[in-house]
């Protein structure tokens, strides 16, 4: 077989292309475009790094936003994806490229924040010192689903198989501390319950081995997920927010982990985005916030994720999401620790 989140002490909180109503009402999109800050202008293409596999949801997020910035940015945008070490290689690519704009990382919390603290003396490189944030573009929470051929037909059902049977359930994982591992690890310490986690490198492979049945589940961000859960490929048991994702179709039904774990404050939150290089010079990182924060808050930008999983979410500047970091930072080790989990 193959191998290869907000917390705190009390708490844990991991923060169709059919329109829906409310999408106004997320926070926070605005429907008319940002003037580009002037300054500074790529003079040939960029490169956006996903440090995962092809076929994930932080893939298929890179590929809107990439498709959307080349005519406002005037060059092309070329996506490029640097799998493994739970995102570090493509992040330390992204650490020591040119410092001119021209080379991004679109990441998660997992290869931001956390993983420092999996990782230890083995991590290349620290993303607060060696990246400059730029904005979020998305946040979103997972979605536990399991292959539509096994026999649990709830969370509850899930618990009392794996009770039966410890360590005989197998959940795929896009990598190890991934907010899927992490929030799985929360789930099964608090459940009381024994569930074999098995690394990928990205959602991809991960998707691919549930439909085929080498694994049995996932825990997973949803827009990968979602278009098997409709055509009834998988089943979803539960979602790892504290409350329902009714904004979701097909999800209006599927219990939040405050009905199904009530009182151990489970509420996995995910979010993405986009860094550079520490030290490019603010007129880029100025004019890249600018022009991504614009496709972002989009409403077509935001129709496209909303049915998925995902809302569009954005920074005021550079400055605001490197505090949003910096405080994500204590949250995620508080998750690490509680989950005991470390990169192999």
């Amino acid at each position: 077989m193959p191998r290869d989140m907000r917390a705190s002490t009390g708490s844990i909180q991991m923060v169709s292309r059919r329109p829906l109503l409310g999408l106004a009402a997320l926070a926070p999109v605005a429907a008319r475009a940002q003037a580009p800050t002037p300054g500074w202008a790529p003079n040939r293409p960029l490169h956006l790094i996903v440090p995962i596999a092809p076929g994930g949801a932080l893939d298929i997020t890179a590929r809107m936003l990439g498709e959307r910035l080349q005519p406002l940015l005037g060059q092309s945008v070329v996506v490029e994806n640097r799998a493994g070490a739970g995102g570090n290689i493509g992040a330390e690519f992204v650490a020591r490229a040119e410092k001119d704009g021209h080379t991004l990382l679109i990441g998660a919390a997992n290869t931001l924040v956390a993983n420092k603290y999996l990782y230890g003396s083995r991590m290349p490189l620290d993303p607060l010192k060696d990246l400059a944030p730029i904005s979020r573009v998305s946040t979103g929470t997972i979605l536990m689903v399991v292959n539509a051929k096994r026999p649990w037909t709830s969370f509850a059902e899930l618990v009392a198989a794996a009770r039966a049977a410890p360590g005989k359930i197998t959940m795929g994982s896009s990598g190890t501390g991934t907010t899927s591992h992490l929030t799985m690890e929360l789930v099964k310490k608090v459940a009381g319950i024994d569930i074999t986690h098995v690394p990928y490198r990205g959602g991809g492979p991960a998707i691919q081995d549930l439909l085929s049945g080498n694994i049995d589940m996932m825990f997973d961000v949803m827009p990968a997920l979602m278009p098997h859960v409709r055509e009834g490929r998988f089943r979803a048991l539960a979602v790892g927010s504290a409350r329902r994702v009714t904004y979701v179709p097909g999800l209006e039904a599927v219990p939040g982990m405050d009905e199904l774990l009530p009182g151990k404050g489970v509420d996995a939150q995910v979010w993405y985005a986009i860094m550079a290089p520490a030290g490019t010079p603010q007129p880029a990182l100025a004019r890249l916030h600018a022009t991504i924060t614009q496709v972002a808050r989009a409403p077509e930008f935001g129709e496209r994720l909303v049915p998925l999983g995902f809302q569009p979410v954005t920074d005021a500047s550079p400055e605001e999401f490197g505090r949003f970091l910096a405080a994500e930072e204590g949250r995620w080790r508080t998750l690490v620790e509680i989950s005991g989990a470390q990169a192999e």
